[in-house]
């Protein structure tokens, strides 16, 4: 192919894709529903500041 083809279409659709992808990934990001697994993930390392984890927990 043609390299100003290939400048074309980098520069309108690539660029059009590139930018739905990033308004999906800001909605999925600020979903209704996000709220509480954003707020536990906030809290990951705050959960055992008074003691260590158990070993139990500790394992994934």
């Amino acid at each position: 192919m043609n390299y100003h083809i290939l400048r074309e279409i980098a520069d309108s659709w690539v660029l059009l894709a590139m930018f739905a992808f990033f308004l999906g990934v800001v909605i999925w990001a600020f979903r209704p529903g996000s709220r509480a697994t954003h707020r536990d993930t906030a809290g990951i390392p705050f959960r055992h500041e008074d003691k260590p984890a158990d070993e139990q927990e500790a394992r994934p």
